[in-house]
């Protein structure tokens, strides 16, 4: 297995050599380090100030392959037949550790300044195994900034047997410009996760080890729950534990930033979804105020984090009841810090819930409650489940009012940013037009005997294309 980095020149780095001293290898030697399974070597195929490759080869030794390999893994003709010494995996993650060490650690004795110079680098995988294909690689490398050119290397396991299907071999470079520490971490992290695999046993270290290498980028990546499964092994304990502390980090990292300016038309997505979420908060906390008679017993469905929460139990100390559900154990513990529930004592507590549950199931707890908050889940729901989430919360929990909020498709054409035809998350199961949600909409109301009314949030697109996000207000009869 082959990996190589080119360092080209800029105007800021204007000697591309400064490569080989941030890893610690000099381009005239050949570098040779001994593994527990095999030996990885480093050289320099090009050295000059305006072009300097470093490729790091690794030579398995199948023996050793196998005796240090993972135990768990009882498939006995691996043991014969296998990709791994051709193969980009979590063996080239050890080596890169072995081999680079002190540059990963973001370390350089001789030019100290220059480990955080950000470099115009780009890394070839020469075979890298991805059972997701094309889009699992861009998946994880595109939010980081980087260009990913990708070549299937061969497309087929067997030209002579096409029934067998794709080889799921990448040629993969990926490029930009980058600190050389922050490359390293990145490749370390991310080929084990494509290839879905691990040599050896995933054990409570690992977590740390994630930790310390996905530091500075890891908590802000769109795909870090499928990043950090997939690391892990899919150790759900392991997983929630890191999942856990990212959103600790997120959430020191959002307080610092503080509040965000107005975005123009072609701010980037997410920028966007942040500043319609307060906008959101805002209508349900209008919706609670305009409440008549007053809304005492307030729910918040599919409840996430609690941000909503937060914003209503400040707005409005003195409800009866405020409860939130959601479907995942891990963001209720986020919700439960967030509201400081730790620190809710007598009275007040009594007052405050959060509940494990699902809303595509009957939940006498989710009954006699004056307003529901159906705020950005439907969308998440695949669409032959939305008759169930409708007899659960308007057959049987019954709330006197619901607000209901899902993504405006039509507004998706604003951003620039977005490509045509693609969802504003990745675990959207559909987004509808407003003639799509109220069509919907008004088919819940009639059946369970509700009235509907719609509403529009965030900025009117002078075009007509609505607002970005669609609400709909079904007051029972």
């Amino acid at each position: 297995m082959i990996l190589s980095i080119t360092c080209s020149a800029t105007e800021t780095a204007s000697d591309a050599a400064i490569l080989g001293y941030l890893l610690h290898k000099h381009p005239d030697r050949w570098f040779d380090k001994p593994l527990s399974f095999g030996t990885a070597t480093v050289y320099y195929p090009e050295s000059s100030p305006d072009s300097t490759t470093v490729a790091l080869a690794v030579r398995m030794d199948p023996v050793e392959m196998v005796r240090s390999g993972n135990k768990n893994n009882p498939a006995t003709l691996a043991q014969y037949v296998s990709d791994r010494p051709y193969v980009s995996s979590s063996f080239l993650s050890v080596a890169i550790a072995e081999c680079f060490g002190t540059a990963l650690g973001g370390r350089c004795e001789k030019f100290p300044d220059a480990v955080t110079l950000p470099l115009r680098l780009s890394a070839t995988l020469a075979a890298l195994p991805c059972d997701g294909g094309e889009a699992a690689i861009r998946r994880v490398f595109e939010p980081l900034g980087y260009t990913v050119s990708i070549h299937a290397t061969p497309p087929l396991l067997d030209d002579r047997f096409p029934a067998w299907g794709d080889a799921n071999l990448f040629t993969v470079t990926v490029s930009g410009t980058v600190i050389l520490r922050d490359l390293l971490s990145h490749l370390y992290v991310l080929v084990p996760v494509l290839d879905n695999a691990k040599h050896y046993y995933v054990s409570d270290d690992e977590v740390e080890k994630l930790l310390r290498r996905g530091d500075g980028w890891l908590f802000m990546h769109p795909a870090k729950e499928w990043i950090t499964a997939r690391y892990l092994r899919y150790r759900r304990t392991l997983t929630d534990s890191v999942l856990l502390r990212l959103a600790e980090v997120a959430e020191v990292s959002s307080d610092e930033a503080g509040e965000l300016e107005p975005m123009s038309e072609t701010a980037p997505v997410a920028a966007v979804k942040v500043r319609l979420n307060d906008q959101r908060v805002a209508a349900a906390l209008d919706l609670i105020r305009a409440a008549n008679p007053p809304a005492r017993r307030v729910l918040d469905l599919g409840c996430g984090e609690g941000k909503t929460m937060s914003a209503i139990r400040e707005a409005f100390p003195r409800l009866e009841m405020l409860t939130g559900m959601d479907v995942s154990p891990l963001v209720l513990k986020r919700a439960e810090r967030r509201l400081k529930f730790d620190r809710i004592e007598g009275e007040a507590r009594d007052r405050i819930a959060l509940l494990h549950g699902s809303l595509v199931y009957h939940d006498d707890r989710l009954r006699g409650f004056d307003l529901a908050l159906l705020m950005e889940v439907i969308e998440h729901l695949d669409a032959d489940r939305l008759p169930d989430l409708a007899s659960a919360v308007f057959g049987h929990a019954r709330p006197r009012r619901v607000l209901v909020t899902t993504p405006n498709a039509e507004y998706n054409d604003v951003w620039e940013s977005l490509p045509g035809g693609a969802f504003r998350h990745d675990d959207h199961r559909f987004e509808w037009t407003r003639a799509q949600f109220e069509e919907w909409a008004g088919k819940v109301a009639a059946r369970f005997g509700y009235t509907v009314s719609f509403i529009g949030i965030g900025d009117q697109d002078p075009d007509g294309r609505g607002t970005p996000t669609q609400g709909a207000i079904l007051d029972i009869l």
